[in-house]
């Protein structure tokens, strides 16, 4: 690597993408602004950034790092370093709805000025279709028992949950949800699918069926498909397609439960096929509105669902959603919307500069040179190129100790 010389760090290359006025404006709007003196909303969303792509373990890390480093700190638009009981005063007290508008607002802002963000992900999905194809499920975040007052999951344990639409085809996030785990997911299946349009296809897991959201996807013309739960009750009104290959039956159904049918009144389709699981054949029943396609484009769609756990893997083994800096609902909260904030931005950037690699890898690379006053293009670029291979030689120069002559 031999990258070029910049007058201004890579942090502030990467916080230049958050417009200049956005943080203030969005500080007035939730009243944000009028509980900060010396730390300004800014400086405290530059600080959680720094946190996230720094990887920091706790807020005597995050500040002592940024203190040692005060001068390129405050050359980020006048922000000013935390101290210890600063930082934790604004993530416990600040309204967290800021750092949700900030996500949703820069992520827009990013999308209106490249348009081609995010079109040209692989993420799994089947080619044949062009449609939009959206991906809902959830990841449990474990929290310490100090949070059973508001994230309270059993009896002795505590837990937030992010609850999430992936459009499988940009690999972006379309809807998020954080909250408790105390609630199940299908009731937040509902707004999660609200900004759906017809035509559209959604995938579930069975965690999610509620047969009255389902019905109300099928008359807004929305294409579902999950899994069947185990105890539901249905009768085979008739085989749809004949079984092939992997393909074990394809019949139509009609819901037989106590009240099921008054919830899902029309006939539903149902998909038995041996798939493969961590190298492992499984046999899975899958359930969906769609008369029209072929049952193995059903369960190829519903193995592309997928994507979404490489999601959660990418924020959860990446980002600091692991060890908090507080553990208060707002704290929380903060952190794990600045690492979907940081996410976003990471992932622009590696459009922007066609990163070839890994998303991990390309955290790596800047999270070395956060305080360097390298240029952040270059650095990317000089990454993931090797040298010339080593060149083997058949009969080498020298095979003997020096001052010793073969024999």
């Amino acid at each position: 690597m031999n990258p070029s010389k910049r007058k201004v760090t890579v942090l502030k290359q990467i916080s230049k993408l958050i417009p200049r006025n956005l943080v203030p404006k969005l500080a007035r709007k939730h009243g944000v602004d009028k509980q900060s003196r010396t730390f300004t909303p800014w400086s405290h969303v530059l600080t959680l950034m720094y946190a996230q792509l720094s990887h920091a373990m706790s807020l005597n890390d995050i500040c002592d790092a940024i203190g040692n480093h005060a001068g390129a700190f405050k050359d980020i638009r006048d922000a000013s370093p935390p101290s210890r009981n600063g930082l934790s005063y604004a993530n416990r007290q600040r309204n967290p709805e800021m750092a949700e508008d900030l996500f949703w607002s820069v992520f827009s802002k990013l999308k209106e000025n490249t348009p081609s963000f995010g079109l040209n992900s692989e993420s799994g999905v089947p080619h044949r279709f062009k449609r939009t194809i959206n991906a809902v499920d959830s990841s449990t975040i474990s929290l310490f028992a100090n949070c059973l007052d508001w994230a309270k999951h059993r009896r002795r344990k505590a837990a937030a949950k992010m609850h999430l639409r992936l459009d499988l085809q940009s690999f972006l996030p379309q809807c998020i949800i954080v909250k408790s785990a105390n609630t199940h997911d299908s009731t937040e299946a509902k707004e999660l699918c609200s900004g759906i349009s017809a035509g559209e296809i959604v995938i579930f897991d069975k965690a999610y069926v509620d047969f009255k959201h389902l019905y109300h996807l099928d008359n807004r013309q929305v294409f579902w498909v999950t899994r069947s739960k185990d105890n539901m009750d249905y009768e085979s009104v008739g085989q749809h397609t004949s079984p092939k290959g992997k393909i074990i039956r394809d019949v139509k159904i009609i819901l037989t439960g106590q009240d099921t049918p008054d919830y899902y009144p029309k006939e539903l389709r149902l998909i038995e096929a041996t798939v493969e699981v961590d190298g492992k054949k499984r046999t899975m029943t899958f359930i969906t509105n769609n008369f029209d396609w072929a049952p193995s484009s059903i369960a190829d769609l519903y193995k592309s669902r997928w994507g979404i756990e490489l999601f959660f893997k990418q924020i959860k083994q990446t980002l600091q959603i692991a060890d908090f800096l507080g553990y208060n609902e707002s704290a929380v909260k903060w952190q794990i919307w600045t690492a979907l904030l940081v996410y976003i931005l990471l992932r622009y950037i590696a459009h922007i500069k066609q990163w070839a690699f890994s998303f991990p890898r390309l955290f790596t690379v800047l999270r070395g040179v956060l305080w360097s006053l390298l240029d952040m293009n270059n650095v990317i670029s000089s990454c993931g190129t090797a040298g010339a291979p080593i060149k083997l030689r058949a009969a080498p120069d020298q095979a003997f100790l020096p001052g010793f002559a073969p024999s």
